[in-house]
């Protein structure tokens, strides 16, 4: 009987999961999947429905199903002395979520008190908006600010030629526009932790998903006043922040000692990665880590100048950070070894 019931919650988490991807095609998936029949799918269907997780429109063949809503909210917050992004998530958001695993919960606390402190101390903005929206296999919370955007802030502040530059040090971990008060780490390990993560902020947007390499920088169709976040989290991920601060330290040490440098974020359009003012931009900052690993995904070629400027004069300068490189192409790998066997 145990078995029975444990394939029938199988099935029911797996519609629930694909339902997005496929509304017209679950049910076919589904009988491919567990090799049962239509009727069997239906039943699961249906009984999604009346637990209300999953809605059901059109008739015959022709129904479409998608996951049900069981929180959609929008609060408002004017940003003042007193507000407070622990006391928002206790009193606020945290009720409107409802039960989740502890794992599930620890994520969404960093995440959300991390995003909204940041809104509330660097967006210079008078006003926070929260989204929140919930159904049977998935959270979001989006948060958006009116202030001056968080690129913009960062560009004035390391003097960048480019919004996009902002994009790189944000990948590289550990920034901040205010020292004082900030680590730098938050914005950083919040992009890891999350299936999708993304920041749209004037005419710039960066993206992160779970699983994948590299980020994404795009430029977006209409630039928007202020800082716009959206974070998306499986309601059952097995995903804990432990792991995610894990990946990003070294040995024993369990600060944030390691980060993986995106080097395809340094070029932008046509321009190729030549020069040595641009190897300098792309090891801005880096010697506050340990270990420091560029991937070089998506990039075709290098220069011999932005090679030699990056692994042989800036190791002989930081001889105690651990600099290594992954996804570089034949051509890539030629510029790399020829700069390391410099003076061989």
């Amino acid at each position: 009987m145990s078995k029975i019931r444990g394939r029938g919650e199988a099935v029911r988490n797996f519609i629930l999961a694909n339902v997005k991807e496929h509304p017209s095609d679950i049910v076919k998936i589904a009988m491919a999947k567990f090799e049962c029949s239509r009727q069997a799918i239906h039943k699961h269907i249906q009984h999604l429905i009346e637990e209300g997780a999953v809605t059901e429109t059109g008739t015959t063949r022709n129904k479409r199903y998608a996951l049900a809503p069981l929180v959609e909210c929008d609060l408002s917050f004017e940003i003042d002395p007193q507000l407070a992004e622990d006391i928002v998530w206790d009193r606020e958001v945290a009720p409107k979520l409802g039960l989740m695993a502890d794992n599930v919960k620890s994520i969404w606390y960093y995440g959300f008190t991390e995003i909204f402190n940041n809104a509330i101390d660097h967006s210079s903005g008078t006003h926070i908006s929260v989204h929140i929206s919930k159904t049977a296999a998935e959270t979001e919370i989006a948060i958006l600010d009116n202030g001056v955007g968080i690129f913009k802030k960062i560009q004035h502040a390391l003097g960048l030629l480019d919004e996009r530059h902002a994009v790189l040090e944000l990948a590289k971990g550990k920034l901040t526009t205010d020292p004082s008060r900030h680590s730098g780490e938050g914005i950083f390990f919040s992009s890891r932790m999350f299936d999708d993560f993304a920041i749209l902020s004037g005419e710039v947007i960066f993206s992160h998903h779970f699983g994948k390499k590299e980020d994404w920088i795009f430029q977006a169709k209409q630039g928007g006043a202020g800082t716009f976040v959206t974070m998306k989290l499986n309601n059952h991920t097995s995903r804990t922040t432990k792991k995610v601060f894990d990946r990003f330290s070294t040995g024993e040490d369990y600060g944030f000692t390691k980060t993986v440098v995106p080097v395809e974020l340094a070029q932008y359009g046509d321009n190729n990665l030549v020069s040595r003012s641009q190897a300098k931009r792309l090891l801005a900052r880096i010697d506050k880590f340990k270990v420091v690993v560029l991937d070089f995904e998506g990039v075709r070629s290098i220069g011999q100048a932005f090679a030699d400027e990056i692994f042989r004069v800036f190791p002989l300068a930081h001889p105690n950070i651990a600099l290594q490189h992954l996804n570089a192409n034949k051509e890539v790998m030629k510029m790399i070894l020829r700069a390391l066997h410099h003076d061989a």
